[in-house]
């Protein structure tokens, strides 16, 4: 998006700008819940039983992970649906970190 500053002036940058994010409002809060959606259905399939001596390190991980997933589940949901706005951490730099830092565990899990 650098180089569109470059080839048009400062109003059709915006205008450009505004109609790609018009498409990107569409699509990603429903691509979020599909991903909430099928996270809430393999957590039930991947987290396993619990063993005598407690949760392992995987199930702790996951459940993180599970935490924070729904927690941006539930603010999607409630924003898309019912035009709640978030009382708390109204900006979107904490669910970008949130999601940065569910790719971070998994790669802990993973790797």
């Amino acid at each position: 998006m650098s180089k569109m500053s470059q080839t048009l002036n400062e109003e059709e940058t915006k205008k450009a700008r505004e109609a790609i994010m018009m498409h990107v409002r569409k699509v990603v809060p429903w691509a979020l819940l599909v991903a909430v959606a099928s996270g809430i259905y393999l957590i039930g399939k991947v987290f396993g039983p619990i063993d005598e001596d407690g949760l392992s390190n995987f199930q702790i991980i996951l459940s993180i992970k599970a935490f924070f997933g729904l927690w941006l589940g539930i603010r999607g949901f409630n924003q898309k649906f019912f035009k709640i706005n978030p009382f708390l951490f109204t900006s979107h730099l904490f669910p970008f970190l949130t999601v940065i830092f569910i790719i971070f565990l998994s790669q802990i899990m993973y790797g």
